[in-house]
C-alpha cells in the first residue's frame, strides 16, 4: 500500500504541463484516497447497533483471526496484542496506543488505561480495569524486560531500500494513529464478519457492563466516558438491565388454582382432605408417638383432633 501512493506521488512531476492541467487535483486525490478512516471516536458513532454488539464466542472468533493474520503479515505479535487489549478494555485505540509498560499490573491484574484527549470535562484521568489470567498472559511478551514508561503497543518501523523499491525492517518504535485499520480489513474477512468495526470491542463491552447490572456511573467511569454519552447511546441496554434487575423483586399476588389465574381474585376449589382421614391421623398410635419430639402432650393433640369441625 505504502508503495503504491509513493508510487503515485512519484508519478505527478513527470507529468507534462498539459496532463496536470488536465488533472490539478490528482495529488489532493491520492492524498485522500489512502487516509485511514478514524475509528475510536464517540461522537463519530450514533446508537449502537445490535450487530455491533458481539457475543463472547464472536470476540473469540475475531481475536483468532487476529492471531492468525498477524503471523501471516509478519506483525510478531503486534497487531494481535492491540487487538486483545481493545477487546479486554472496551478503550478507544488512541488511549490503547498509549499505554506504557508500567500499565500492565501483573500481581493486580488489572489493566491502567490512559484517559483520552477528547475527555477534557473531568474524565481525563487514568482508569484501573480489572483483567484476566488469559490477558495478562497474551501481554507479557510485550512488557517482559523494558521500562515501566516505554509503550506495551510498538510496531516495526519499514524503510526503503537504497536504490530500489522493496522495504525492510529497520526499528521499533510506537504505533500511529491509523495503523490499525488496513490490517483490521485482513482480520474481519478471516473472521467472516465483513461489517464488524474494531469499536464493536467498545460497544460490546460496555453492553456487557450494563446487562450485567454495574451502575452507569461505573460503566461510564471504566471506559473514560460520560453518563449522559452512555444514556444517548445505550438506552436500549440500559433498560433492559433496570429491568432484569427489577425482575428479581417481582412477586406472585393473583391466586392460582389448577394452574390458571382466578379471575374473581378469590381461591376457589381449593383440594381439600377428607375430615375423617384427619381425625384418624391424629388420634393414630404413630401420632401419639411423635408428639413428645414436638413438645405436645398426647391428651393436647387427641383434643385438638377432636375439636376439628367441618
Amino acid at each position: 500500500m505504502n508503495d503504491l501512493k509513493a508510487a503515485l506521488n512519484a508519478a505527478w512531476p513527470r507529468l507534462s504541463a498539459d496532463r496536470k492541467e488536465l488533472n490539478p487535483t490528482f495529488l489532493a486525490i491520492v492524498r485522500a484516497g489512502f487516509k485511514a478512516e478514524r475509528i475510536d471516536d464517540d461522537d463519530d458513532v450514533s446508537v449502537a447497533r445490535d450487530n455491533q454488539i458481539l457475543t463472547d464466542e464472536e470476540i473469540g472468533a475475531i481475536l483468532q483471526a487476529a492471531f492468525e493474520a498477524d503471523q501471516e503479515l509478519g506483525f510478531d505479535g503486534d497487531l494481535y496484542r492491540v487487538v486483545v487489549c481493545l477487546a479486554a478494555t472496551g478503550a478507544r485505540y488512541a488511549q490503547a496506543r498509549r499505554m506504557r509498560v508500567g500499565d500492565v499490573q501483573v500481581s493486580a491484574r488489572r489493566l491502567i488505561v490512559p484517559g483520552s484527549y477528547k475527555e477534557r470535562g473531568g474524565n481525563s484521568g487514568s482508569v484501573p480495569v480489572p483483567m484476566g489470567d488469559d490477558v495478562i498472559e497474551a501481554l507479557l511478551p510485550a512488557i517482559a524486560g523494558r521500562p515501566s514508561d516505554a509503550p506495551i503497543f510498538e510496531r516495526w518501523i519499514h524503510e526503503q531500500e537504497p536504490g530500489g523499491i522493496s522495504w525492510k525492517k529497520s526499528e521499533r518504535g510506537p504505533r500511529k494513529r491509523s495503523e490499525l485499520a488496513r490490517p483490521w480489513k485482513a482480520i474481519r474477512e478471516r473472521a467472516g464478519m465483513p461489517e464488524v468495526i474494531p469499536y464493536a470491542f467498545r460497544h460490546s463491552s460496555i453492553v456487557r457492563g450494563l446487562r450485567k447490572g454495574l451502575p452507569i456511573q461505573q460503566v461510564a467511569k471504566l471506559h473514560n466516558t460520560s453518563v449522559k454519552m452512555i444514556e444517548r447511546h445505550y438506552a436500549k441496554y440500559i433498560a433492559t438491565g433496570l429491568e432484569d434487575l427489577a425482575r428479581a423483586a417481582v412477586v406472585s399476588l393473583v391466586p392460582w388454582s389448577g394452574g390458571n389465574v382466578d379471575g374473581k381474585t378469590r381461591v376457589r376449589d381449593r383440594p381439600t382432605v377428607p375430615f375423617e382421614f384427619i381425625v384418624a391421623l391424629v388420634n393414630s398410635e404413630a401420632f401419639q408417638l411423635l408428639a413428645p419430639i414436638r413438645d405436645l402432650q398426647p391428651s393436647q393433640v387427641a383434643v385438638s383432633g377432636a375439636g376439628l369441625t367441618r
